[in-house]
Formats: C-alpha cells, structure tokens, sequence
C-alpha cells in the first residue's frame, strides 16, 4: 500500500509543468500531498467503520438471535463509498446467510437482511454512534412483504398475488415495477412534495414519494428513505439465485 502511495505522488509531481515558478511548483507539491493524505484518510476511515459496523452487526445478532449458530454477515453499504455517502445514508444493511459447518463451506442457508436505520448524528468527530441506530431483522417472506405494500401504496393497485409475481420476476425501479423491459405496475407521479402514506405495522409507515422508499419508525418519529439501488440490491439478494 505504502508503494502504491508513493507511486501516485511521483507520477502526481511529473505531472507538473516544468515551466511553473518554485513557488508554484511548492504549492501545487503541497496540495498534491495533502490530497493523497486526504484520500489516504478517508479510505481507511470507510474501512474502519465498516469493521465496527460488521462487529456491531454481528454483536446484535448473537444477543437477539441466539438460535443462529452459524453464518455469514457482510455489509453491503461501505464498498466503494465515500465518507461523506456513508455520513448522510439513512440505513445500513447487511445480508445474513446461514451454512453448515464443513471441510468445503457454501454458503447455501437461508438468508436474511439486518437493517440498521439512523437517525441524525448517528456519524460524528468520534465514530459511529450505534445508540443512533435501530435494528430489524428480516426474512425474504417479510421482505415481500413490505415490498408489496410499498407497491402498493406507490401504485394503488391491490392484487396481493399479481403484484408477487411481478416482484418475483422483475425489479422496483423509479417508475414501477419492470419485468425485463415492460413496466408492469407503474407507480403515481408524484412531485417532491407529495406523499402516499399506508400504515404498514405497529414499527412502520410507508411514505412514497417521488423515487424514494420512506420508512417512518413510530418509536422514535424519525422518517427514513431507502434509496431505489438499495432497494434492488436487497431485492437480487433475496430472490437471484
């Protein structure tokens, strides 16, 4: 890693005009460097919070779900994301999977998605505030679950079966649900100051709005927004083979 670094500063100060003033040629190494530094920063920040966040996770699921014995917890939210992206996210997510211990592991048990919804604060100077974040557990039944009730508060349409199906073969996307190329259910346009709210549980309200699924926890009246990619993500997790 300390080559790579070094590299990159080399070829950075070749990169500059060998007509510049010394001055010039200071000042520009100077923030070259403090770019790199900044870079440097950031990258292992991301990586140090993604460890805590799994160490979290994981520490949660083996208070609440004593009867997982064995399984794999990644997060899917850290990989390739700034700081900032990671600082402003609404929800953390993690997929779960459970396997038998053997000489040749496979990942090959059921799956389950921890969502960690944030509230404000929840990243500051000091790390991540876990006392910020609020934990569920989720099942691919559950996960249609709410899925078929955020179509259905998006679109109107109140076919429980049909709207499975489409779900089963097809994508959440900006304008509805599509199945390969086809939108099947499109869901209401609506501007940035509308919402469509159901009363989905005893935890949660299911707001749409415009591209965006919102979730609003009772409990601490925070109203969360789980961006369409994430979405997707949880979706092809669940249901791709």
């Amino acid at each position: 890693m300390k080559n790579i670094t070094l590299f990159i500063l080399l070829f950075s100060i070749c990169l500059i005009p060998k007509n510049l003033k010394a001055q010039d040629n200071g000042a520009a190494i100077a923030a070259g460097v403090g770019a790199l530094v900044a870079i440097g920063v950031g990258v292992a920040a991301v990586e140090q919070m993604k460890e805590r966040a799994e160490l979290t996770a994981t520490q949660w699921i083996l208070s609440n779900n004593p009867e997982l014995n064995s399984f794999s917890l990644k997060t899917m939210d850290f990989d390739g994301k700034k700081l900032k992206d990671i600082s402003s996210a609404s929800v953390i997510t993690f997929k779960i999977q459970e396997f038998t211990p053997s000489d040749d592991i496979k990942l090959n048990g059921r799956k389950q998605v921890l969502l960690g919804f944030t509230s404000h604060g929840w990243i500051n100077e000091y790390g991540i505030d876990f006392e910020k974040v609020k934990w569920f557990l989720i099942d691919s039944n559950k996960w249609m679950d709410m899925m078929t009730n955020y179509v259905q508060v998006a679109s109107g349409n109140t076919k429980n079966d049909f709207i499975q199906e489409q779900l089963l073969n097809g994508k959440i996307v900006n304008k509805g649900v599509k199945v390969k190329s086809k939108t099947t259910i499109p869901f209401y346009k609506l501007s940035g100051d509308m919402y469509v709210v159901t009363d989905y549980s005893d935890d949660m309200k299911f707001i749409y709005n415009e591209k965006s699924l919102g979730i609003f926890l009772k409990e601490t009246k925070n109203l969360i927004q789980i961006n369409r990619g994430s979405i997707i993500e949880i979706h092809d997790f669940f249901f791709e083979d």
